[in-house]
């Protein structure tokens, strides 16, 4: 996942993608333009290392970046000619991505996170009981990095997803 706080160091946090992952373009705060701009960059990057390009917001949205897929809290179902992802943070929010079809979810927050201090993340009795509760392959987002995602799977997870886990830490120098 994309976000404003990375930022030189997207472009490095892209080239550590494993192939076959995918990248979901977020970044809210810019305006259309520059947002247009980011993303074309980044599909190059995508197509490039074969990785799926998603972006947050609409299908319409999606559909006018040439990307794979769209990500949303939204209860609208997009055209099936693209993969639709989902933010999922509660049972409600699970049942609310079933109904319109979601190809992934990504469930959240699994552990404490720097995207929303002071959220409390699911407890792991919790955070499984979503897993199972749901045949939409689960990807476990919030605080992750490879250990904790080793032992999430234990619950069923398809994957995980984190902003800073594959985004290097600038120097102290660069500061």
């Amino acid at each position: 996942m994309t976000d404003e706080r990375q930022g030189e160091q997207l472009w490095a946090a892209l080239g550590a993608l494993p192939r076959g992952s995918g990248v979901i373009v977020r970044h809210y705060s810019l305006d259309c333009p520059a947002r247009r701009t980011l993303i074309a960059r980044i599909r190059k990057i995508a197509r490039a290392r074969r990785l799926a390009l998603v972006v947050a917001g609409s299908a319409q949205g999606a559909n006018a970046a040439r990307a794979d897929g769209f990500h949303t809290r939204s209860p609208h179902i997009g055209p099936r000619a693209l993969l639709r992802t989902a933010a999922v943070h509660s049972l409600t929010e699970l049942r609310a991505a079933e109904r319109i079809g979601a190809d992934l979810i990504f469930l959240s927050p699994a552990f404490a996170t720097e995207s929303h201090p002071g959220t409390r993340p699911l407890s792991h009795m919790r955070f499984s009981r979503l897993v199972r509760e749901t045949p939409i392959p689960v990807i476990a987002l919030g605080g992750m990095n490879a250990r904790r995602a080793r032992a999430l799977r234990r619950f069923g997870i398809y994957g995980w997803a984190g902003i800073g886990a594959l985004t290097p830490k600038p120097c102290q120098e660069d500061r």
